[in-house]
């Protein structure tokens, strides 16, 4: 089921994994476009249109009601609002150890300088909607923003073609205290909250994923607004050795490829005999599998049974891949910690299943994709936040160090920076004392 590749030390045999980036087409770009210059001229009706010609319902008011989301957590299996409830303290949890502090020390006369930090003022949360619901999607898009302390929280997600939003969504809503829901979807819900419109507001922040017609609209309105990042599809690695059980490593890999046909699974292995048998596992479990043709797609266009010689080679080969979720299912899974270096996500040990982080440990699921771990990281209550410089010079500081400030504009050529110093020191060429 799995392709089998032997890894002899270069990367060619990966090549499908370093050139899995979404391709976000010129069609998409083109029609995204669109969208976004007619969002942005007509405000309100050309939100209504969009909505209309895609989720198939026109909406006389775009927000989610305070009967709406009562209803929603009253319907709500109270069983499943307790998971909820639960999982949302181990994510604040998990947050509250991530907040920055500003700042301040204090060097000779008097000088101070530090860092002041502030929460952006108004965020947009996008929770994708369509053929499934996310819930845990609004705790952890929700949670870091709660933690920084941005003033004004607004949530959107598509409704159906009954104007309903799923009632699991709204319940977790409900959990967390938000107020200001929207049941907008789509690009349409990106360039309304990016530009404003006469009803719904111009945000600074915009997170959460969506289909590729969300992600090309965050990359088009970056610079108008912040992004959290632009998110492709699920992807999976397990580095395992013979310790690994087969069973466990097969579905772990199952949980990301059943999310779509474009998802990535890997497993990276010193075992021949544990590959063989984690490909006779997924050849059993398929059939099974409520999901099974989006898994059989998966494996088959975008996933592999990696071979390495030992395990050293092994996070060497996840290195490269730099996967979203990376789980290490070996006898000593904390002496590797210190070889990986790129992952979202790093799940140690064999009871460590990506589920566990994905809905319940505190840390966020809303993690950097095709590659990017190389550079970006997952969600946090940093996204939200901003870092202001704060310098207080005294007249004896500046008396002491200001000819060798104004000497290094001099030599960049930038007459007036120098100047704005030596007019302090009373050696300015323009003004004589």
């Amino acid at each position: 089921m799995f392709e089998i590749i032997n890894y002899t030390g270069g990367s060619d045999a990966l090549g499908k994994f370093l050139s899995r980036r979404e391709v976000l087409d010129e069609a998409v770009e083109k029609t995204v476009k669109e969208i976004l210059s007619d969002v942005k001229t007509r405000g309100d009706e050309a939100v209504r249109d969009y909505t209309e010609k895609f989720d198939k319902v026109r909406l006389a008011d775009f927000t989610v009601s305070e009967a709406e989301l009562d209803r929603a957590f009253n319907e709500t299996d109270k069983s499943l609002i307790d998971i909820m409830e639960k999982a949302a303290e181990n994510i604040f949890e998990f947050h509250r150890h991530e907040l920055d502090k500003s700042f301040f020390y204090e060097q000779p006369n008097g000088v101070l300088i530090g860092q002041k930090i502030t929460a952006v003022e108004k965020a947009l949360l996008y929770v994708p909607g369509g053929q499934a619901a996310y819930p845990s999607s609004v705790l952890m898009n929700a949670i870091p923003a709660l933690v920084a302390g941005v003033p004004e929280i607004y949530l959107t997600t598509p409704c159906n073609a009954k104007c309903e939003v799923h009632k699991h969504i709204l319940a977790a809503a409900k959990i967390l205290g938000l107020k200001n829901i929207y049941k907008l979807g789509g690009a349409q819900a990106i360039g309304a909250f990016a530009y404003g419109t006469k009803t719904l507001p111009k945000v600074d922040k915009i997170t959460g994923p969506g289909n590729k017609y969300v992600a090309m609209a965050k990359r088009l309105v970056f610079g108008e607004v912040s992004i959290d990042s632009i998110a492709g599809p699920s992807e999976i690695a397990v580095i395992a050795d013979e310790t690994a059980n087969p069973r466990f490593v097969a579905l772990d890999l199952f949980s990301q490829t059943e999310h779509d046909a474009d998802a990535s699974a890997v497993l990276i292995t010193t075992s021949e005999t544990l590959a063989q048998a984690v490909n006779d596992e997924a050849k059993s479990l398929l059939p099974k599998m409520e999901r099974k043709h989006n898994i059989e797609a998966a494996v088959q266009k975008n996933s592999a049974i990696v071979l390495t010689q030992h395990l050293d080679e092994a996070c060497a080969v996840s290195n490269i891949i730099a996967p979203e979720h990376l789980e290490v299912h070996t006898a000593s899974p904390w002496e590797l910690l210190p070889k990986l270096r790129n992952a979202g996500a790093i799940f140690l040990g064999h009871y460590s299943s990506e589920p566990v982080g994905d809905y319940f440990a505190g840390p966020n699921h809303t993690l950097p994709t095709s590659g990017t771990s190389r550079f970006f990281s997952a969600l946090s209550t940093k996204d939200f936040l901003k870092r202001s410089s704060i310098i207080s010079y005294t007249k004896e500081m500046l008396d002491k160090t200001g000819e060798q400030i104004a000497r290094f504009a001099d030599a960049e050529g930038l007459e007036a920076h120098a100047e704005a110093v030596r007019v302090r020191l009373g050696s300015s060429k323009f003004y004589k004392p």
